[in-house]
């Protein structure tokens, strides 16, 4: 067959480091900021105090979880489920709205692709230069050059590593362990595993995360339809494309605006020519926007021969941005993100969670009474030490016996109670009942929380 390859050939091509050039413009301008926003949070928020401790700690030890002045539990599992259903929700909406702008502004490997794009320029030169440092031959200046370039990477990762470490053990003493080389085996562990995987993804897999590894590359198709905006070629306005002189009329030798200057595909972090069409690859960088936009400013043609736009837009028709995906996707994610709101608002900072011993599971005592023994465990969400009233409800004539009588809790902590909880037989319709616990903050009675359980007794 004409198509099989000879005998000793490869069926893959090996793939081709990618030297993306160096572009400026207002959307590249956009990407710088956000990329200085995104990692100046994520690098600063561990050295950020809040009421004398770290503001955003994943204390997972003693299973708490601090965000600025709230304390969440692994009982409120469900506050982090509705976040990621938000995020969800939130990543179809600005998908089918305007495309992969999460790709191209704000994903984390374009974000740390970049700055590692940043050292390698600093140290090796502009795009040409890299390519023809890659391909000569090993010397003085080489070596140099590429020595510098991976002890920034490598201390640029390892800082990473040691920041995302920073927000499940506190800041401050992870570096004084740091300094000490006093560092446990996990903090160990997930500091090079982190900074590893920073250094291999933004260091060597750019592109091939992005093409190969990233589902959302593979499904963002579903989402789109007529109306999404994209970064679009106008074939009609480009084609057809040559290289010409600067002040000619273009026109009456049948050109059309594109000058085959192939910038557009030199500034790609992906290497795709956006004039072949919408591409899976595609990142919505906009890097190709402004290189053309630079190429028309100086042929002297409007802008906009690479745009954002959409698959109607470049058909002369008008791109309808309310239709009914926007409209679902929308209402969802105001419905949820309220919701969300709410129950945060209306949080308790108190929680109460009720343990009935089983073995026995009630003891009768001499006078007909029953009783019942309970382990209470007070949950104090609050970042400042209180103190509580507990109370029993449900069962005429019942009794509460504490201990310790006194329920104090510290901040974020839990206070283990034992109650025992008395009541006549005469008084029990059932062998089994339902009995309330009502726990009350001494200085503040609004605040209070109620938990249901059983109480047992012999049959009847």
């Amino acid at each position: 067959m004409a198509n099989q390859p000879e005998a000793g050939e490869s069926l893959y091509q090996a793939s081709e480091k990618i030297h993306p050039r160096e572009i400026g413009g207002r959307f590249q301008r956009l990407r710088v900021l956000a990329v200085i926003a995104l990692l100046g949070l994520y690098y600063v928020m561990p050295w950020v105090q809040w009421d004398g401790r770290q503001a955003i700690l994943f204390d997972l030890p003693s299973r708490q979880f601090y965000i600025f002045g709230m304390v969440f539990w692994p009982q409120e599992f469900y506050f982090l489920s509705a976040l990621l259903i938000i995020a969800a929700i939130s990543l179809f909406f600005f998908t089918a709205l305007a495309g992969r702008l999460w790709c191209g502004y704000a994903c984390p490997q374009t974000v740390w692709t970049e700055v590692f794009l940043w050292m390698e320029r600093w140290t090796e030169g502009p795009a040409t230069k890299r390519k023809k440092l890659d391909k000569g031959p090993w010397t003085r200046e080489k070596v140099l050059r590429k020595t510098s370039k991976q002890a920034l990477w490598i201390l640029f990762a390892l800082f990473t590593g040691f920041t995302f470490v920073a927000y499940f053990s506190p800041a401050t003493e992870l570096a004084s362990r740091l300094a000490s080389f006093s560092l446990g085996p996990w903090e160990t562990f997930w500091t090079l595993f982190y900074g590893f995987a920073t250094y291999g993804n933004a260091g060597y897999m750019r592109e091939q995360v992005c093409k190969y590894m990233c589902p959302y590359a593979r499904f963002q198709g579903a989402m789109f339809d007529p109306d999404t905006l994209i970064i679009s070629y106008d074939e009609e306005r480009g084609e057809p494309r040559g290289p010409r002189k600067r002040g000619i009329d273009h026109r009456a030798k049948g050109l059309g605006d594109c000058i085959d200057c192939k910038l557009c595909v030199q500034v790609c972090p992906t290497g795709i020519d956006i004039r072949d069409g919408l591409q899976y690859e595609c990142i919505a960088c906009a890097a190709c926007v402004d290189a053309c936009d630079s190429v028309m400013d100086k042929m002297g043609y409007p802008r906009g021969l690479v745009r954002y736009s959409s698959e109607r837009g470049m058909e002369g028709k008008r791109t309808k941005v309310l239709r009914p995906r926007i409209f679902l996707y929308g209402t969802l994610l105001t419905i949820l993100a309220a919701v969300f709101v709410t129950a945060l608002a209306m949080r308790s900072p108190v929680g109460l969670d009720v343990l009935p011993e089983r073995n026995p599971m009630f003891r009768e005592s001499g006078f007909g009474d029953i009783e019942n023994i309970y382990t209470l465990k007070v949950i104090n969400k609050d970042s400042e030490p209180r103190t509580f009233e507990v109370e029993v409800s449900g069962l005429t004539g019942a009794e509460l016996s504490l201990r310790p009588e006194t329920v104090s809790v510290r901040p974020g902590g839990v206070q283990d109670i034992i109650a025992t909880v008395t009541v006549n037989m005469e008084h029990l319709e059932d062998r089994t009942s339902d009995v309330y616990f009502t726990i009350t903050r001494t200085d503040d009675e609004s605040v209070s929380t109620t938990t249901r359980t059983r109480f047992h007794g012999p049959a009847r």
